[in-house]
């Protein structure tokens, strides 16, 4: 089985009210500040795994800042996995600096069938990741569904683009010692976390860590892959392509030319998200 863990899908009317949007929520600004961003829905989304042979697919939200946009974008996310149930599941999109209301309706959409939270802008949503105290509501009520967060990870080099923002992996390896107890994914390989991982109080730190794919092409070579397996695990990596950022098989293509063991290429592209998915929630 071939799980895309990252993608991103928003209701079709979106794609008329990019000036009110950007108007109104600061992460949608940031990563779409021309309107030309590539926006798909759920049925673009579906060809697009037909034709890569992938079988299922992980839709994100984005770190909204606006609440009215986010529970639309969550219902929408929400509803189509319930109509996709064995190609799509959900990760609905909180910020945490709503404290209570971002508790509530990341349980609201919990209880409606999304399997995570998730992606988390730091930057645009401005909050400090780094922050216990604002972080804790809602990972407490993840920690207690044994479900996961997707995080938005930032590279301290490198070069600029839309959303990039700063959660380099010094905040995040601070985040992540906040909260043992959770699953944490964090995207575009951790900014770089990972590669850390080979100094052994930071390995140790990071076990309830996984980390995507997601971007990789835009953000690095495929020695990268080989390089956070050495050092993480192969367990650790997840197979995700940012779609619609970037086509599925430009990502897949990446993984398999990675030089690894072709068990590791199966985990990655596929075994790993199946397990942290679908697997039992206290695994």
């Amino acid at each position: 089985m071939i799980v895309d863990f990252h993608c991103h899908i928003m209701p079709p009317e979106f794609a008329g009210r990019h000036d009110e949007l950007s108007r109104r929520d600061a992460t949608y600004a940031s990563l779409f500040p021309d309107g030309a961003g590539r926006i798909a829905d759920a049925e673009t989304l579906l060809k697009a795994i037909d034709l890569a042979d992938i079988d299922h697919a992980v839709a994100m939200g984005f770190g909204w800042t606006d609440p009215e946009i986010a529970a639309a974008a969550n219902d929408y996310l929400i509803a189509s996995a319930t109509t996709h149930p064995d190609r799509i599941s959900a990760f609905a999109s909180v910020n945490p600096a709503w404290g209570d209301a971002a508790v509530a309706e990341a349980q609201r959409c919990l209880d409606a069938g999304a399997v995570g939270i998730g992606e988390i802008h730091a930057d645009t949503q401005g909050i400090d990741i780094c922050d216990k105290d604002v972080m804790q509501p809602l990972m407490d009520l993840l920690a207690g569904m044994g479900l996961p967060i997707t995080v938005h990870a930032s590279e301290p080099v490198g070069h600029v683009y839309p959303g990039k923002g700063q959660t380099t992996p010094d905040k995040l390896l601070q985040f992540v010692s906040h909260f043992p107890e959770n699953r944490i994914v964090l995207a575009h390989l951790g900014g770089g976390l990972p590669f850390y991982a080979a100094m052994p109080e930071v390995g140790r730190a990071l076990s309830n860590v996984w980390y995507d794919t997601a971007a990789l092409p835009y953000l690095y070579d495929a020695t990268a892959i080989a390089a956070s397996v050495t050092t993480a695990g192969a367990d650790r990596v997840l197979f995700g392509t940012d779609y619609p950022l970037l086509g599925h098989r430009r990502v897949m293509d990446g993984v398999r030319a990675a030089g690894l063991d072709p068990h590791d290429v199966d985990a990655i592209l596929g075994g790993n998200a199946s397990a942290l998915l679908f697997g039992p929630k206290n695994a």
